[in-house]
């Protein structure tokens, strides 16, 4: 039954232990019989090989814990940014966030961007502060570093820690007034709170007190009149503020030792929101167009989003989704609007690490996956042919690095694309094109380490290896002076002959205007039959300019004269006159080369900001401004695209994993000459070789 699920996504910076406390969670609920560790590889929800070996999270990963009536659904997202895009998407299907926060380092960047995701998906979110038995862990300067970090919900404790560091044994619940210890196998006692403590814990409380009653008006007025709360009236408020908005709870204990864990679980079933909790999730009719808002319910037409693909080269693509309404069977047909297409499934199910369980049915909230779908992918709404919906699903993380691959066996590059189709249909972090220009296929994704693990995965999967390379900069070139000359093409052969005589004028454009073509032909100098043949061979021969084969762009051409013979002239002879007529022009207009500028968008801590302005300036960058982001500087900032191809890896280094930046094309500009001759020398030598 949907009022009893709770479906809650574990988000943090790699390293806070979201995996660990996932790992705990099941072992308290008796899914397992030991609980796995991350660095001895043998997680429920770390499996992956590509996850064994770096001992981190890549993927999200999913499983269900029972606990006191009701079923936990764990979702153990990834910590790193380079699989950050899996956390945003799979956050939609959550109904609360657990934020971890590590005792020892406190909030770190990528905590403080699920926290923004929680924020733009309304996700009501829990804090907790992991990790207290290590050294230097301090529960206070955590709790300090959070609401510095986190303003708004609230941040409020509940829970404090008995003892620190290698002392710590257990924590005083402030809802239940209780010490609760553990032992060295995790068995849990529950006390009277210590003497030392009870200065501090009597202060806590009521702190806490006040802060739930801001969610309640009638908690208010008791209050105030000094009467003593009971406990199911706390967690009422809690729930209301928690599902509000208004406040953040922030409980805390030691995932690897199992210690607050199923006190954790206890608050997850009495104060997370179940799905019939949520606010109706907005979607679109797709008849005509028209808002809706479809609320939880069990009878409604049956209505869902697949929020995360699995690839899989021997079962088949899975598709995992989050029921929004309506219930469904075991087996029978989803209708895909966003395909416009049915789609057949003979089997549900619910996941748990890398297997896979069959289940009867489910309703709202029930998060499931099929296989082998056809054309359902990340993303897609699916829903009962009888009402046609539309959900609007996230959008990826913009890409920040690029790579040309290049097959290590020849003829293998057909196979590269098919392949990296299908592990892009289970990352949408991921984006691949091919450049006609450049002949390259090119990989783009969140930082070097998701590109490499998703060749590891290419390799793996469906045994196919590449070779990584800096993509090629998509120079061009264009003229700087005005420049007449003649084309002229005459061969004689047996028979007819081949003749064209063309006149044209070479100027430049300003930059981004293209090019233009002026017919100034006068009394029938080239007959109008040719004239279009002359603009042709100008346009083929622009495509590889004279300087380095780059396209030329931005300059004007005017026909003006020429002449012809009747017998031998032909549209051919023209073209090739045209050709030959734009090469000679451009040679003599002081042919440049140019480079694309970027439009760059850097946000960074304050305290990095001169090691930034250094770094942009040293990659021949023009800081255009800065912008304030509450605790981040925006830089923005024009840079040219050959400066910036590594940047990630060197913005991540400078700023300690805090810094993050986009960018997008903004224009071309000319190289400096300098530059320009080294460039010139490189590829002559290159072509040489």
């Amino acid at each position: 039954m949907s009022e009893k699920l709770r479906n809650i996504a574990l988000v943090a910076h790699g390293g806070a232990g979201k995996t660990s406390l996932a790992e705990a969670m099941l072992f308290k609920a008796g899914v397992t019989t030991r609980q796995g560790r991350v660095e001895d590889g043998n997680t429920v929800m770390d499996f992956e090989p590509e996850e064994l070996k770096r001992q981190t999270s890549i993927s999200s990963s999913f499983a269900q814990a029972p606990w006191k009536k009701h079923d936990i659904t764990i979702i153990d997202t990834p910590g790193d940014q380079n699989f950050f895009t899996d956390t945003k998407l799979c956050m939609q299907a959550a109904d609360a966030a657990i934020v971890v926060v590590d005792a020892v380092d406190g909030v770190k960047v990528q905590t403080e961007q699920a926290w923004d995701f929680a924020t733009d998906f309304e996700v009501p979110a829990t804090i907790f502060i992991n990790k207290l038995d290590r050294e230097r862990a301090d529960f206070q300067r955590a709790f300090e570093d959070i609401k510095t970090s986190f303003e708004a919900p609230k941040p409020i404790i509940v829970q404090l820690p008995i003892g620190n560091e290698a002392e710590f044994k257990g924590v005083v619940d402030l809802v239940a007034m209780k010490a609760f210890t553990y032992d060295d196998s995790g068995k849990v006692s529950a006390g009277d709170i210590p003497a030392d403590m009870k200065d501090i814990v009597t202060a806590e409380r009521e702190a806490l007190i006040e802060n739930v009653a801001e969610a309640d008006d009638a908690l208010i007025e008791k209050y105030l009149e000094g009467e003593a709360l009971s406990d199911d009236e706390i967690h009422n408020a809690l729930r209301k503020g928690i599902r509000s908005r208004t406040f953040v709870p922030v409980l805390c204990g030691c995932a690897s030792k199992g210690v607050g864990i199923d006190i954790l679980m206890d608050f997850v079933v009495n104060c997370l929101p179940s799905p019939l909790d949520i606010a109706a999730r907005q979607a679109v009719n797709a008849k005509d167009g028209s808002d809706m808002a479809l609320a939880p319910v069990a009878d409604g037409p049956f209505a869902a989003f697949v929020f995360k693909t699995v690839a899989d080269p021997y079962a088949g693509r899975l598709s995992i989704f989050r029921v929004v309404r309506g219930t469904v069977g075991a087996d029978g047909t989803f209708f895909n609007t966003t395909k416009d297409t049915k789609e057949r499934y003979n089997q549900l199910l619910t996941m748990m690490g890398k297997e896979q369980k069959p289940a009867t049915g489910a309703g709202p909230g029930s998060i499931l996956a099929v296989a082998k779908l056809k054309e359902t992918t990340t993303g897609d709404t699916l829903c009962a042919e009888s009402e046609k919906v539309k959900f609007k699903t996230a959008e990826p993380i913009a890409t920040l690095i690029t790579f040309a691959l290049e097959p290590k066996s020849k003829g293998d590059e057909d196979k590269i694309l098919s392949s990296l189709n299908r592990l892009l249909e289970e990352d949408q972090g991921l984006k691949l094109e091919r450049n006609t220009e450049t002949k390259e296929i090119l990989l783009s994704g969140s930082g070097q380490v998701h590109i490499e693990a998703t060749l590891e995965k290419l390799k793996r999967k469906f045994n196919v290896e590449v070779n990584l390379k800096p993509p090629k900069v998509p120079y061009r070139e264009t003229v700087k002076k005005k420049i007449r000359v003649q084309g002229r093409h005459k061969k004689q052969t047996g028979g007819h002959g081949q003749f064209g005589d063309c006149w044209i004028q070479l100027e430049p454009q300003p930059r981004g205007k293209g090019f233009e073509f002026v017919d100034a032909i006068v009394g029938g100098a080239i007959p109008r039959q040719y004239i279009p043949a002359v603009e042709k061979g100008i346009v083929e021969a622009s495509e590889k300019g004279v300087l380095a084969g780059y396209p030329a762009v931005d300059f004007k051409v005017t026909l003006d004269d020429g002449s012809y013979h009747a017998v031998d002239s032909s549209e051919m002879a023209f073209k090739i006159a045209g050709s030959l007529a734009f090469k000679k022009a451009v040679e003599q207009a002081n042919p440049v080369l140019l480079e694309p500028i970027m439009k760059v968008r850097i946000t960074t801590p304050d305290e990095f900001m001169g090691d930034i302005m250094g770094d942009l300036n040293g990659r021949r960058g023009r800081v255009l401004g800065m912008d304030s982001g509450g605790k981040y500087q925006v830089i923005n900032a024009e840079v040219p695209m050959a400066e910036f191809l590594t940047y990630a890896p060197d913005l991540r280094s400078m700023t300690g994993g805090r810094g993050i930046f986009s960018m997008e094309f903004e224009r071309y500009e000319e190289v400096p000459a300098q530059i320009a001759d080294k460039l010139l020398a490189e590829l002559k030598s290159q072509r040489e070789e």
